[in-house]
This record gives C-alpha cells, structure tokens and sequence, in this order.
C-alpha cells in the first residue's frame, strides 16, 4: 500500500507523484486527510483510492470550460476535470472531489470526475461541482459542434463502461451527471443547486448508445435541493436513445412535475427511455408526468438489480 500526505509523514506528498511511482498493480493508495489541489490523472488499471475522511480527503481543482488555453483556445468541457479515470478497474472510498470554478455564463462547463473505462466504482465519496459534475464515459460516436468533444477521450474507441455509485453525494445545476456508460446509483443523495432562475437544471443527460441494455438506474436515492419548487428536472436526453430508471427515490419539491425534460427532441420520444418505479415524497407525481414517461410494473422493475444492469454485455 502507498500512503499520501501533506504533512510528509506517508510516501509522497501529492497524489500524482505517487501515481507516477506506481510500477505494478493492483495496487491500493491510501490518502490521509488534507486538501489536495491536483489535476489527477488515473490511467493505470486496478487502482483503489482510500480516503482517510470523506469530509477531510479532498481533491480539487478548478477549470472551466471558458477558459483560455496557452493557444487563445476554449478549453472547453472535457479538459475542465480536476479527476480523471481513463483505465478499468478502479475503486474509490472516501473522499471529496471538487470543481472549484464555480457557475456562471463566464464559466460554463466544469467537471469534477470524469470516469472512461469498465468497472469503475465509487464508495461513500462526495462529488460537487454545477454543470456537468460527473462524466460517466464514454463519449457519443460524434460531437454535434465540431471540436466539442476535444479533451483525453476524444479519439478513443467508445467501449462500453459499467459504474457503480454507492452511499455518494452528487451536486450540481445543469446535466451534471451525463454520459453514455451504464451507471448504477445505489443509496445515494442528490442535490440540485439554485441557480435563481425559472429552470434551475437538470439532473441527468444521459447519451446511451443505440442497443444498449440500461443507461442510468438511480435506485433508494433522495433528490434535494435549495431550488423552488418544480425548477429541475431529473432527466433530459442528451442523445436520442438516453436511458434513466428511478426506482424506490425519495424526490424533493424542487423536481418539476413533469419530471422529465425531451431538450426539444420530440423525433427522442419513441427512442429515449425514463422511467420511475415506488417514487415517494413531495416531488412524486404519477399523473403529471411527461408523457413518454414510463411507469414500471413490478415485474419490469424487478430487472433493475445492480447484479442484472452492472452484468457484462453480449
């Protein structure tokens, strides 16, 4: 085990070098308590990240997708991450990841985790950031704006990626968990930020590709939020096969009642699929729901266990 911390006391002082050490895995590194202010880059496989504290064990960085680069270009979205898991087989406990860049129009895109590969798993970490917090990898086959998907996986081949996010705390405004991989959402908390306007965001944009079996699946989570009443939405469809399940979630006042946004995409409606099974609490409303929305059956949401949506695709 390699041990990280500020104060000189573990193996190295900063989480990148130790990474650059790493010779063989797997291998698991341990993060004592302490705010560390890193771009991290994980491109090695079966990795395990321990933090000490998930308050106290904090990684942050802050680019924004506004921002100029040495070139007088954007950055844009897919280079803003302060953390970035481009390998397979890596696990995290315990920790904070942060996109200190902040919200605005000067601002834009600013991702926190941004998650390419298979079997990637979070445990009792916190995630915040506004718009598009976590990126759950891979990438649509193509950008719509030419050179919008420039950044690390922008010529990788798109595979398949299967997430597990258990006892997590997510936090944004706009699309802040977007992506096309499978991604599972167990017992977990997710907190929508006020923006002041009359729509405040959007929960999830998910890109699932054509034939894929699940996209999102948000079961047992509690959706909070410091928002109005009915100004976020829980799903949107960045692409026109988007999937996203809510079964067993505790919804908050702030989700609109019609609970899923189409992004203007009515040709979407007959492709996307957003459903709900057992929602509960002041944001719940069966009736109002948009109308490509999906209620489950018993049966139908009996398939959504993580073993059957996290198995391996054929």
């Amino acid at each position: 085990m390699i041990t990280i911390s500020k104060d000189g006391s573990g193996d190295y002082t900063s989480i990148t070098e130790a990474l650059s050490n790493v010779t063989a895995t797997p291998e698991t590194i341990y993060i004592k308590n302490g705010i560390y202010e890193e771009c991290v880059e994980v491109l090695k496989p079966n990795l395990t990240f321990i933090g000490e504290d998930v308050d106290k064990t904090v990684i942050t960085f802050g680019n924004y997708a506004n921002m100029l680069m040495n070139d007088g270009s954007l950055r844009r979205t897919f280079r803003t991450y302060t953390f970035l898991v481009n390998t397979n087989n890596f696990t995290a406990k315990n920790i904070t990841f942060i996109n200190s860049a902040g919200s605005g129009s000067n601002i834009g895109q600013a991702i926190a985790v941004y998650n390419e590969g298979d079997r990637i798993h979070y445990e009792n970490c916190k995630m915040l950031g506004h718009q598009d917090t976590l990126f759950t990898g891979p990438l649509p086959p193509k950008e719509i704006e030419p050179g919008g998907f420039i950044g690390p996986t922008q010529y990788s081949k798109r595979e398949h990626g299967r997430h597990l996010y258990s006892n997590c705390y997510i936090e944004g405004d706009v699309d802040f968990i977007f992506g096309s991989a499978t991604a599972y959402f167990d017992n977990c908390r997710i907190h929508s930020i006020s923006k002041n306007e009359a729509i405040n965001g959007y929960i999830a944009a998910p890109s699932t590709p054509e034939g894929q079996d699940f996209g999102y699946v948000f079961n047992e989570c509690t959706f909070t939020s410091n928002c109005e009443d009915g100004t976020v939405y829980l799903a949107r469809p960045w692409r026109n096969f988007a999937k996203a399940v809510f079964l067993n979630c505790d919804i908050g006042p702030h989700i609109n009642k019609a609970g899923f946004d189409d992004w203007n995409k009515s040709e979407a409606h007959k492709t996307m699929f957003f459903a709900e099974y057992n929602s509960k609490g002041q944001g719940a409303n069966n009736e109002a729901r948009a109308t490509y929305a999906k209620l489950l059956s018993d049966e139908d949401a009996m398939k959504y266990t993580i073993e059957n949506v996290l198995k391996k695709q054929n």
